[in-house]
């Protein structure tokens, strides 16, 4: 029996667990994939492009488990007295503040755990609806907060751990030798069975309920991980290793991707005369922008004097020319980009060109020249909210601006990293495209539950008008749709985070890059199979510093950064759950007649 009388609050719940499962694209992925970015591995677009595809796979065939933790372990179901309606807005409330919270931080590029903002959001409705007595602050048997709050310290620490063993591995094997090329070429189907085997084990060991792996007997869970593994591994030493010796060692730039099928054939493939350089990308955090001359363009008119130039330049200016602020050159930056777009030809350039054209003019927002603009920008609007992201200069912000106190920051920073020839970087590229998959596919199966408890508990709650009906598994339909929305975040938002990572942090390389993702995704798969939701966030992070941490000095890391995101995880825990609480507490108690 439906609970028509309460189809409102279903329908505010189902608004709220979309934009909860956007911001989590919009925030977490778009830090999980600022690595592979970072390092220049892939591109941003090829970032959107992965993600979705993994974060779908392993939303659907895992995530389903970590959902039950947050929809029945924090708050009993019995607490509700089988009042289903009062259910329902239980989980509504905690749906509205931690969305509203993540997507305020988003917005102002503070990153943030989407996981522990809705655990906490939970936890303070079940104190304004039950008291804090019924919620579950304990252990209990590691369902309770305080063994998901434990993750606080504990995730990102594991993660540094497992990054840094990871990396010095690659390091000692590799980095050091004389002439690493030829051994960076010939371990590399080794990581390859790593990246594989992990991906592999979250699928089968206690996999997906509706998949019925965790009642396959472990003889099959051990012979179907390391099969598979060996049999990547196998595939890259056969196909892989060839292609890379080809194009790294022999230096033969008429080699193509599409060449990787003709295997040992690429052995006997002689090397064009003259080939002294491997034609491979400049994986270089900091990289000369050949455009630097074209000047900024000003916001109004199609003038193409830079700021910069007009105070230098104009005759009836009589004070002294000064030098520009921090605003000034991070403005001057937007503007050459957003000059650069205009000069695209597809529908980003018509986007940007139509709202250069059609600025609001003076007076109020009601006047017929302002109304007539904003007709003609709309469509400009949303054809540019959804594709800049995809333009957005993602290295250069991440590295800071120039002349500022942030680009010395990071400029230090880089200098205590050590810098690896490019083609040991480009072999390590392509095992980091394997590991960013595995760790999408990781962040997947844990956060998907963010949204999916919480809404799970709605629909049914609504759909049975029962209680009980919570503890059924989350519909794959659910998963699936909110999956989509984490992947509509990543395109549209998540440079707004990605850009404040990353290289923010420490010196970003392929081979560091792959091992940071490595150790993030086994401790989020560890903590997964325990039916703990942790942030990808934190294990990313702490596996970014752990990397950085090897190069010896802790010069190699911004700590101030690293400070700054510890001080938002730790905010996010009180105000999203007075936040949460102080909604439900309103809600369920306001007058009425």
């Amino acid at each position: 029996m439906v609970l028509s009388q309460f189809d409102y609050v279903f329908a505010i719940g189902t608004f709220f667990a979309l934009l909860d499962a956007y911001n989590n694209g919009a925030n977490d992925v778009a830090n999980a994939w600022a690595t592979s970015v970072s390092s220049r591995s892939i591109t941003y677009r090829q970032a959107m492009v992965l993600g979705t595809i993994f974060e779908m796979v392993g939303a659907i065939t895992v995530g389903a488990r970590t959902a039950d933790t947050i929809k029945n372990q924090i708050i009993p179901n019995d607490a509700f007295g089988g009042n289903a309606g009062v259910q329902m807005l239980a989980f509504t409330c905690a749906l509205a503040a931690a969305s509203s919270w993540v997507m305020w931080c988003t917005r102002h590029s503070a990153h943030v755990s989407s996981t522990y903002s809705l655990v906490s959001a939970v936890a303070g409705v079940g104190v304004a609806t039950v008291g804090a007595s019924k919620v579950q602050w304990g252990w209990n048997s590691g369902k309770g907060l305080g063994a998901i709050f434990a993750g606080l310290g504990m995730a990102p620490t594991i993660s540094a751990c497992f990054g840094a063993i990871i990396f010095l591995l690659i390091k000692f094997v590799v980095h050091v030798r004389k002439n690493p090329v030829p051994w960076a070429v010939y371990s590399s189907p080794f990581f390859f069975l790593i990246a594989a085997t992990i991906c592999t084990l979250s699928i089968v060991y206690k996999g997906s309920p509706n998949l019925g792996l965790s009642k396959k007997p472990s003889s099959f869970i051990v012979a179907v991980t390391m099969g598979t593994g060996a049999g990547v591994a196998l595939m890259a030493a056969f196909f892989f290793v060839p292609y890379l010796h080809a194009k790294v060692i022999k230096k033969d730039h008429t080699v193509k991707w599409y060449h990787v099928v003709l295997g040992p054939a690429l052995f006997k493939r002689p090397a064009p005369e003259g080939a002294d350089v491997s034609a491979i990308p400049d994986y270089a955090v900091v990289q000369d922008d050949h455009d630097d001359s074209t000047p900024a363009v000003t916001s109004s008119g199609d003038s193409t004097t830079s700021v910069a130039e007009k105070k230098l330049s104009d005759p009836e200016s009589q004070s002294p020319v000064r030098a520009l602020t921090y605003k000034e050159i991070e403005a001057e930056g937007t503007r050459k980009l957003h000059a650069k777009l205009r000069q695209n030809r597809g529908p980003m350039g018509w986007a940007m060109r139509t709202l250069h054209n059609n600025p609001i003019g003076d007076g109020e927002m009601y006047e017929w020249h302002n109304i007539k603009a904003l007709f003609r920008r709309l469509p400009a609007m949303i054809v540019a909210g959804a594709l800049y992201g995809s333009h957005y200069d993602i290295h250069a912000a991440q590295s800071g601006i120039a002349g500022t106190p942030e680009g010395e920051r990071m400029a230090r920073v880089y200098a205590h990293a050590t810098k690896y020839p490019n083609e040991v970087e480009h072999t390590y590229s392509f095992v980091q495209v394997l590991t960013a998959c595995t760790a999408s596919f990781a962040h997947g199966a844990n956060d998907i539950g963010n949204a999916a408890g919480p809404w799970a508990v709605i629909y049914s709650a609504w759909k049975t008008e029962s209680v009980v009906a919570s503890k059924a598994p989350v519909p794959i339909w659910q998963l699936a749709v909110l999956s989509a929305t984490i992947s509509l975040g990543l395109l549209t938002y998540g440079y707004n985070i990605m850009k404040v990572m990353g290289n923010k942090i420490t010196y970003h390389s392929p081979s560091r890059g792959c091992s940071m993702e490595m150790g993030a995704a086994i401790t989020v798969l560890v903590f997964s199979q325990y039916s703990l939701p942790v942030s990808t966030s934190m294990c990313i992070t702490g596996a970014t510093v752990g990397v950085g941490l090897c190069n010896g000095t802790l010069k190699a890391v911004n700590f101030q950064r690293v400070g700054l995101l510890a001080l938002s995880w730790i905010a996010t825990i009180p105000v999203a759950g007075t936040l949460a609480g102080v909604l439900m507490g309103l809600f369920l108690n306001a007058p009425h007649f």
